[in-house]
């Protein structure tokens, strides 16, 4: 039996197992996914190579931490982050070091193309300039788009700004003005997970707009809510959270993961 699993705190709630989980039941696999909440992460990746572990997902706090112990690829390396760990290579190459991965980037791109969103060409705001936040920018610039990364702090942005090819930094009170012209905006801030609040005022939103929200829980969150009243097409964040753990089990299996099967797992959870 392949044993995966998730290492971050707090996981306790995490969406993974019943996910990952659902594919490897669907596909036959004989595998489970468990979740750790260690107190370093050096130690963790030690101890999972030790112990045989075939691949680990990485969450808060440990998606930097993990990029010491790991042969980061290019995106990863790029972003600063590492979600996704496979263990393959430990004992060939990299010097024995397992490989780090960062799926979000797949996450985000997979979730506009499951919509059927061309991003090549557009122009796109995105609310903040956090972890998240970096792999959304890369992603959606990777795909063709323009980004212009709005965030309170504004120096936040310009520095992610300037990481990020074809992008500019603003502070929050330019988002009105950039969304007149722009055909995506996402929402790559906490802001709606916990209150009935939205990080854009509803009047800047309109037809035209294709409208990510990073925020899974709630599914419909109030910008989507207010999204959807203006007439634009949304897209909410549980496709991201479905779509990052597809490229991982992919990666860690070698198989064409079952979307339909491991998504309805993830919905049944968050409906």
């Amino acid at each position: 039996m392949d044993v995966y699993g998730l290492i971050g705190n707090p996981v306790g709630h995490s969406l993974s197992p019943p996910m990952h989980e659902a594919g490897y039941e669907e596909l036959e696999i004989d595998a489970r996914y468990v979740t750790y909440e260690p107190e370093d992460a050096g130690a963790a990746i030690e101890a999972a190579a030790d112990l045989g572990i075939a691949g680990l997902n990485v969450t808060i706090p440990f998606k930097q931490d993990v990029l010491d112990h790991v042969e980061p690829d290019e995106t990863a390396e790029r972003i600063g982050a590492v979600n996704t760990v496979d263990f393959s290579s430990v004992g060939s190459t990299n010097g024995g070091r397992p490989t780090g991965h960062n799926t979000d980037v797949a996450g985000v791109r997979r979730s506009f193309a499951h919509h059927d969103v061309d991003l090549d060409g557009t122009t796109a705001v995105q609310i903040g300039a956090g972890g998240a936040g970096r792999a959304i920018a890369f992603a959606l610039a990777d795909a063709g788009a323009s980004v212009h990364v709005a965030n309170r702090t504004a120096s936040k942005a310009h520095d992610l700004a300037s990481d990020v090819p074809r992008a500019e930094g603003h502070g929050l009170e330019a988002v009105p003005d950039l969304l007149a012209d722009a055909d995506v905006l996402a929402n790559a801030t906490s802001v709606g997970m916990d209150d009935d609040v939205s990080p854009v005022d509803a009047d800047a939103l309109h037809e035209d707009l294709v409208v990510f929200d990073a925020v899974y829980s709630p599914i419909e969150t109030r910008l989507l809510a207010d999204a959807a009243a203006a007439g634009a097409d949304t897209i909410d964040g549980a496709w991201m959270l479905l779509f990052q753990g597809v490229a991982a089990f992919e990666r860690w299996t070698g198989e064409a993961a079952p979307v339909e099967a491991m998504n309805a797992a993830l919905r049944s959870h968050l409906e």
